[in-house]
């Protein structure tokens, strides 16, 4: 972690916005998929947002979490190096988020790397990994672990196929998003530049 001073004024107050949003049931819910999703060898980290940090900090854990969403031999990471150093630590995190890209994660939702490594916006992370566990849910391929209930399933496409003649009727329509022209008539109008009748 970055040694840094305490904030003061707008910056302090910034932050601790960002840290009312972090949730700890749903860190909670988080750890317990990761466990189960990534094996019982997984050692369970204390409550506690810095924990929480301190556990995923070092990118392993989200890197084996990604890898264990798809099929043996076809991780998104290869080699997986457990190290000590600060560079390579927030490389495994930059790695995860990539692979959480490819994966169908959402742009919007994917944290940055100093969110994790400095615990800036934790609930950022929670957010990511949200969307990640809904995603699992959602391709329902089989390699999900854990409760289902635990991720929202995202929508699905839901195709409308119409025929020639619907499509002809749907021309001769004016949607009422575009109003109406009922009841309008130029009745009343005066020619240009005749004066204002003033009584």
């Amino acid at each position: 972690m970055a040694n840094r001073g305490p904030s003061y004024g707008l910056s302090r107050e910034v932050q601790e916005k960002i840290d009312q949003k972090y949730d700890t049931e749903l860190e909670s819910r988080l750890v317990d998929w990761i466990i189960a999703q990534c094996g019982g060898n997984v050692e369970r980290p204390q409550p506690g947002k810095t924990n929480f940090q301190n556990w995923l900090m070092d990118g392993t854990m989200l890197c084996r979490l990604i890898n264990s969403l798809y099929p043996r031999g076809k991780e998104p990471i290869k080699k997986i190096p457990e190290t000590q150093m600060a560079f390579k630590q927030m490389e495994k995190i930059s790695q995860f988020l990539k692979a959480a890209e490819a994966y169908g994660v959402i742009t919007t939702d994917i944290f940055q790397t100093v969110d994790l490594w400095e615990g800036k916006d934790m609930a950022a992370v929670q957010r990511t990994l949200m969307a990640l566990g809904s995603v699992a849910v959602t391709k329902d391929d089989g390699y999900y672990r854990g409760d289902r209930n635990w991720f929202h399933r995202k929508a699905q496409g839901n195709r409308r196929e119409f025929s020639e003649e619907q499509l002809r009727q749907g021309q001769s329509l004016i949607g009422l998003q575009m109003g109406s022209n009922r009841g309008a008539s130029q009745s009343g109008m005066t020619g240009y530049g005749m004066p204002r009748q003033i009584m």
